[in-house]
Protein backbone atom coordinates (compact mmCIF):
# COMPACT_ATOMS: atom_id res chain seq x y z
CA UNK A 1 0.00 0.00 0.00
CA UNK A 2 1.55 3.66 -0.70
CA UNK A 3 2.95 5.23 2.62
CA UNK A 4 0.53 7.78 2.30
CA UNK A 5 -2.93 5.19 2.75
CA UNK A 6 -0.77 3.82 5.64
CA UNK A 7 -1.07 6.85 7.29
CA UNK A 8 -4.47 7.80 6.73
CA UNK A 9 -5.83 4.59 7.46
CA UNK A 10 -3.73 5.11 10.62
CA UNK A 11 -5.71 9.00 11.55
CA UNK A 12 -9.00 7.25 10.96
CA UNK A 13 -7.98 3.91 13.11
CA UNK A 14 -8.11 1.11 10.58
CA UNK A 15 -6.05 -1.98 12.54
CA UNK A 16 -3.14 -2.14 10.44
CA UNK A 17 -3.66 -6.19 9.91
CA UNK A 18 -6.96 -6.35 8.15
CA UNK A 19 -5.47 -4.10 5.05
CA UNK A 20 -4.36 -5.82 2.55
CA UNK A 21 -1.09 -5.49 0.18
CA UNK A 22 -1.92 -4.43 -3.73
CA UNK A 23 0.03 -7.97 -4.81
CA UNK A 24 -2.44 -9.33 -2.45
CA UNK A 25 -5.79 -7.57 -3.27
CA UNK A 26 -5.04 -7.26 -7.54
CA UNK A 27 -5.81 -11.19 -7.44
CA UNK A 28 -9.06 -10.27 -6.42
CA UNK A 29 -10.24 -8.20 -8.48
CA UNK A 30 -11.14 -10.16 -11.67
CA UNK A 31 -13.77 -12.14 -9.33
CA UNK A 32 -14.97 -9.16 -7.70
CA UNK A 33 -18.15 -7.56 -9.18
CA UNK A 34 -18.27 -3.92 -7.77
CA UNK A 35 -15.35 -1.48 -6.79
CA UNK A 36 -16.26 1.37 -4.80
CA UNK A 37 -13.12 3.78 -5.24
CA UNK A 38 -13.54 7.10 -3.23
CA UNK A 39 -10.95 10.04 -3.87
CA UNK A 40 -8.20 8.00 -5.68
CA UNK A 41 -6.77 9.01 -8.93
CA UNK A 42 -2.79 7.61 -9.64
CA UNK A 43 -3.10 4.72 -7.38
CA UNK A 44 -6.01 2.95 -9.37
CA UNK A 45 -4.67 4.35 -13.50
CA UNK A 46 -4.27 1.81 -15.54
CA UNK A 47 -1.76 3.89 -17.58
CA UNK A 48 0.84 2.66 -14.85
CA UNK A 49 0.78 -0.68 -16.71
CA UNK A 50 -1.00 0.25 -20.21
CA UNK A 51 1.17 3.17 -21.06
CA UNK A 52 5.17 2.54 -21.53
CA UNK A 53 5.53 6.00 -22.31
CA UNK A 54 3.35 7.37 -19.18
CA UNK A 55 5.26 9.32 -16.45
CA UNK A 56 3.91 6.80 -14.13
CA UNK A 57 4.68 4.07 -16.03
CA UNK A 58 5.69 0.33 -13.49
CA UNK A 59 4.01 2.49 -10.56
CA UNK A 60 2.36 -0.07 -8.72
CA UNK A 61 -1.32 0.69 -8.67
CA UNK A 62 -4.77 -1.05 -7.93
CA UNK A 63 -5.80 -3.10 -10.63
CA UNK A 64 -10.20 -1.78 -10.15
CA UNK A 65 -10.31 -1.83 -13.52
CA UNK A 66 -10.76 -5.15 -14.07
CA UNK A 67 -13.92 -5.72 -11.06
CA UNK A 68 -16.90 -6.21 -13.27
CA UNK A 69 -18.28 -2.85 -11.98
CA UNK A 70 -15.88 0.07 -11.12
CA UNK A 71 -17.57 3.18 -9.28
CA UNK A 72 -15.28 6.07 -9.01
CA UNK A 73 -16.31 8.85 -5.96
CA UNK A 74 -14.51 12.18 -6.97
CA UNK A 75 -15.30 15.92 -7.05
CA UNK A 76 -14.27 16.04 -10.68
CA UNK A 77 -12.40 14.00 -13.56
CA UNK A 78 -9.42 16.33 -13.00
CA UNK A 79 -6.01 14.48 -12.99
CA UNK A 80 -4.21 13.61 -10.04
CA UNK A 81 -0.81 14.14 -7.99
CA UNK A 82 1.09 13.29 -10.89
CA UNK A 83 -0.83 14.78 -13.69
CA UNK A 84 -2.03 11.93 -16.06
CA UNK A 85 -5.24 11.71 -17.02
CA UNK A 86 -6.74 8.17 -15.89
CA UNK A 87 -8.11 5.75 -18.53
CA UNK A 88 -10.13 4.23 -16.07
CA UNK A 89 -12.40 6.90 -15.47
CA UNK A 90 -13.57 6.16 -18.97
CA UNK A 91 -14.17 2.29 -19.52
CA UNK A 92 -17.23 0.88 -20.26
CA UNK A 93 -17.46 -0.85 -16.87
CA UNK A 94 -16.54 2.68 -14.87
CA UNK A 95 -19.57 5.03 -13.33
CA UNK A 96 -18.59 7.96 -12.06
CA UNK A 97 -20.34 9.35 -8.93
CA UNK A 98 -19.00 13.10 -8.91
CA UNK A 99 -19.31 15.53 -6.00
CA UNK A 100 -18.36 16.09 -2.38
CA UNK A 101 -16.99 11.91 -1.38
CA UNK A 102 -18.21 12.51 2.00
CA UNK A 103 -21.82 13.51 0.76
CA UNK A 104 -22.06 11.48 -2.00
CA UNK A 105 -21.31 8.19 0.80
CA UNK A 106 -23.90 9.41 3.21
CA UNK A 107 -26.52 9.35 0.33
CA UNK A 108 -25.36 6.01 -0.83
CA UNK A 109 -25.58 4.75 2.50
CA UNK A 110 -29.08 6.09 3.22
CA UNK A 111 -30.08 4.93 0.08
CA UNK A 112 -28.75 1.78 1.19
CA UNK A 113 -30.70 1.09 4.10
CA UNK A 114 -33.88 2.51 2.61
CA UNK A 115 -33.19 -0.16 0.57
CA UNK A 116 -33.09 -2.69 2.79
CA UNK A 117 -35.01 -1.70 5.20
CA UNK A 118 -32.74 -0.88 8.13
Amino acid sequence: MPGQLNVLLAEAGVPYDIVLEMDELNDDFPDTDVVLVIGANDTVNSAAEDDPNSIIAGMPVLRVWKAEQTIVMKRSLGVGYAAVDNPVFFKPNTSMYLGDAKKQCEALLEGLRRHYGE
